[in-house]
C-alpha cells in the first residue's frame, strides 16, 4: 500500500517512478504474432541511460529504468544524447510457429543492439538490418513458437536535439510500406524543396556567370551563400527520413555548419552590395563582428563535435549564434527603417524581415506543434516556411538588384558621357592650344617678311627707279625688269603677308582686301573695275588658308580677263548669306573653245583651290566671261 501511495504521489508530480533492471514485471506482455503491420511500444516500454564508453552487459543490472509512458514524442535531455539509451520490453509468441518482427527505436541512432534477458544475464542478438540502402535504424529479432522474453536494445543516439525515444514493432511483409509511408509523409513538402533548390540554382549561375563577366565580388558571395543554403536542404530534402548514415551527419554537425558559411557568405555579400565601407561604416563593423562570430562559431561546434562528449556546449554554441544572427536581423532592419529613403536599404529590409518572420514560424513548429494534424502535410513542415522565407528573401534581392543594375548603368552612362565630353575638351583644349601656335608662328613670319624681306624689296625698287631717273633715255632694259620684277615680288609678299596674319580671318577683311587689290590693278588698264559689296557686312570668321585660296582665284581670274578678255568693264559682286559668293563678270569675248587651252591651267589651279576649301567654281560665257566662286560659311 505504501509502494502504491508512493507512486501515484511520484506521477502526480509528472515524474516517473525510477526500475531497477529486475522490475520489468509491470510491463504489458506484446505478442508479436499479432502484429500485421506495425504497433508502437511508446506507452509500454522502460528506458534508462548508460554512460558512452560503458558495457551494457556489465552495467545492465545498476540501470534505473523510467516507465515509459510518458515518453511520447520525448526529446532525449541533452546530457543524455552522447549517453547509451537502454530500452527494454516484453514479448510473446502466442502462435504455434516462430514469428520475426522488426524493432524501430525511431529516428537518428547510429547503431543498435539487441539482447534477451536469460536468467540475470544478456545474450546478444545478431545484428540483421534491412536489404534497404539507407535504412541502418532497423534490427531484426525472432521468438520461437509459444515463447516469450524479455528484450533489451542499447541504443547510440545521433547528437541532435531532434532525438526521440519512439520504438515500434514492424511486420517484415509491412516493412516496405512502413518505410515508404514515412519517406512520404512530406512529399508535398520536399516538392516544394526540390522547386526551391532549382531555383537558387539558377540564381547561382546568374551570379557566378556576372561575376565572371564583370569581377564582382558580390555575385561570387551571394553565388555561395545560395549554394550552402541549397545544398543543405536539398540534402535534407534527400535524406530526411532515412535512417542512414548520411541524414545522421547531416542533422548531427553538417546541417549546422552549412547554415553558418552561407550566412558568412551572405555577410561578404552585404558588405560588398552596399558598399558598407564607405557608406555605411556601422553596418560594416556590424558584420565584420559577425563574420568573427560565424568562423568562431564553426570552430568552437567543430572542436567540441568531433572531440569531446559535451552535447551541451554545441547546443549552446549554436542556440546563442542563432540568437545573435536573429539580433543582427533585427539591428539591419532597425537601421533600414531610420535610412527609409535609402531604396535600396529598403529592398534589403523586406527581404531579411520576411525571411526572419518565416524563420521564428519554422522555430515554433520544431519545438512546438502549432500546426494541428488535420491540416495538410505541407503546412505542418518547419522546412517549407523556412525555404518560403528565403524564397521571398531571393524576390526582394533580385528586385534590390535590378534596381541596383539600373543605376550604375545610368552612373556608367553618364561617366562615360563626362569622360567623353572631358576627352572632346582636351581635344579641342589641344587644337586651339595648336592653332594658336600655328596663328603666333604666322603673325611672327608675316612680321620676319614685312619688316626684312618687305624693306629689302622696296629698297631694290626704290634703287631701281634712282638708277632709271638718272640714266633717263639711256635707261637699260634690265633696270626696268628689276624694277618691275620687284614690284610684282612686293605685291606677292603683301598678299602673303595678309593672307598668314590671324588678325585678317574675317569676310568683311577679305572682301576689302579684293576690292583694293582689284581697283589698283586695273588702275592703269584699259579696263573700268567696278565693284558691288552689301551695304552692311556681319563680322563672320573666315580661316587664312580659305582666305588665302580664295584671293588666289580671284587674282588668277582677274589677271585672265586682263590679258584674254579685251574687255572694256569688269564688275564683281560681293553676295554674303550662307556662304560666300564672288561673282566676276566682264562685257569680253567670253570664252572661245580654241582660246580654252591658252588659259587651261589657270582654271584648273582656281578648280582644285576651291575643291581643297570646300567650295564650288563655274565659268560661262554671258555677253562675256562671267565666273562664279562659292564658298560655304
Amino acid at each position: 500500500m505504501r509502494i502504491f501511495c508512493l507512486t501515484a504521489f511520484v506521477f502526480f508530480l509528472g515524474l516517473s517512478p525510477r526500475l531497477t533492471a529486475q522490475d520489468s514485471t509491470a510491463l504489458t506482455w506484446v505478442d508479436i504474432s499479432k502484429i500485421t503491420l506495425a504497433q508502437t511500444l511508446e506507452k509500454n516500454i522502460d528506458y534508462g541511460y548508460i554512460d558512452a564508453d560503458a558495457s551494457l552487459p556489465n552495467q545492465y543490472h545498476s540501470i534505473l529504468f523510467k516507465r515509459g509512458g510518458n515518453i511520447h514524442r520525448r526529446f532525449v535531455e541533452d546530457k543524455n544524447v552522447t549517453r547509451k539509451i537502454i530500452l527494454r520490453f516484453k514479448a510473446r509468441n502466442t502462435s504455434d510457429s516462430a514469428v520475426s518482427v522488426w524493432f524501430y527505436p525511431g529516428y537518428y541512432y547510429w547503431d543498435i543492439h539487441l539482447y534477451r534477458e536469460t536468467g540475470n544475464n544478456l545474450q546478444a542478438i545478431r545484428s540483421v538490418t534491412p536489404d534497404y540502402k539507407n535504412e541502418i535504424s532497423y534490427r531484426y529479432m525472432t521468438l520461437p513458437a509459444e515463447d516469450s522474453a524479455v528484450f533489451v536494445a542499447e541504443l547510440i543516439p545521433v547528437r541532435t536535439y531532434l532525438n526521440t525515444i519512439r520504438p515500434k514493432l514492424v511486420n517484415p511483409a509491412y516493412l516496405g510500406s512502413f518505410i515508404n509511408d514515412t519517406y512520404s509523409t512530406n512529399n508535398e513538402a520536399k516538392t516544394f524543396t526540390y522547386l526551391f533548390c532549382g531555383l537558387l540554382l539558377m540564381m547561382i549561375l546568374f551570379s557566378l556567370a556576372s561575376f565572371l563577366q564583370g569581377g564582382n565580388l558580390e555575385f561570387l558571395y551571394y553565388s555561395g551563400y545560395a549554394a550552402f543554403l541549397g545544398l543543405m536542404l536539398l540534402i535534407k530534402a534527400v535524406y530526411s527520413y532515412h535512417s542512414s548514415k548520411m541524414s545522421f551527419f547531416q542533422e548531427g554537425y553538417l546541417d549546422y555548419v552549412m547554415l553558418c558559411i552561407g550566412h558568412l557568405f551572405y555577410m561578404l555579400f552585404i558588405q560588398r552590395y552596399l558598399a558598407t565601407k564607405r557608406n555605411h561604416p556601422f553596418l560594416h563593423s556590424l558584420y565584420n563582428i559577425g563574420i568573427l562570430l560565424l568562423v568562431f562559431s564553426i570552430t568552437t561546434y567543430s572542436c567540441a563535435h568531433f572531440f569531446t562528449n559535451n552535447y551541451a556546449i554545441e547546443k549552446n554554441v549554436e542556440n546563442i549564434t542563432k540568437l545573435l544572427l536573429l539580433i543582427m536581423v533585427i539591428i539591419f532592419c532597425i537601421y533600414s527603417i531610420k535610412r527609409w529613403k535609402n531604396k535600396l536599404l529598403r529592398y534589403l529590409f523586406w527581404g531579411n524581415f520576411f525571411l526572419f518572420v518565416f524563420s521564428l514560424m519554422s522555430q515554433l513548429l520544431i519545438l512546438w506543434e502549432v500546426i494541428p494534424k488535420s491540416a495538410p502535410a505541407i503546412f505542418r513542415s518547419s522546412v517549407v516556411y523556412y525555404e518560403t522565407g528565403l524564397l521571398l528573401e531571393l524576390v526582394f534581392f533580385l528586385a534590390g538588384l535590378n534596381y541596383k543594375n539600373r543605376r550604375q548603368l545610368i552612373a556608367s552612362a553618364r561617366e562615360r558621357e563626362r569622360l567623353k565630353a572631358e576627352n572632346q575638351m582636351n581635344e579641342y583644349e589641344k587644337e586651339i592650344a595648336v592653332y594658336k601656335a600655328q596663328q603666333q608662328e604666322r603673325e611672327r613670319i608675316s612680321a620676319d617678311m614685312h619688316d626684312e624681306l618687305g624693306s629689302g624689296m622696296t629698297a631694290i625698287r626704290l634703287m631701281s627707279e634712282i638708277a632709271r631717273n638718272k640714266m633717263k633715255e639711256n635707261t637699260p632694259v634690265e633696270i626696268e625688269k628689276i624694277s618691275h620684277s620687284a614690284d610684282e615680288v612686293l605685291n606677292k609678299m603683301n598678299a602673303i603677308i595678309w593672307s598668314m596674319n590671324s588678325g585678317n580671318d574675317t569676310v568683311d577683311n577679305l572682301v576689302s582686301y579684293i576690292r583694293a587689290y582689284a581697283l589698283e590693278y586695273f588702275e592703269y588698264t584699259p579696263i573700268v573695275c567696278k565693284i558691288y559689296t552689301p551695304d552692311e557686312i556681319e563680322p563672320r570668321e573666315l580661316a587664312g588658308e580659305k582666305r588665302r585660296n580664295l584671293f588666289l582665284c580671284v587674282k588668277e581670274t582677274l589677271n585672265n580677263s586682263l590679258k584674254h578678255s579685251r574687255a572694256s568693264e569688269l564688275r564683281i559682286r560681293f553676295i554674303i548669306d550662307d556662304a560666300l559668293t564672288i561673282e566676276i563678270r566682264d562685257n569680253g569675248i567670253g570664252l572661245a573653245p580654241g582660246k580654252i587651252r591658252q588659259f587651261g591651267n589657270g582654271l584648273k589651279n582656281i578648280a582644285k583651290r576651291m575643291e581643297s576649301i570646300g567650295g564650288t567654281y563655274q565659268i560661262e560665257t554671258d555677253g562675256g566671261t562671267v565666273t562664279t566662286l562659292s564658298l560655304p560659311l
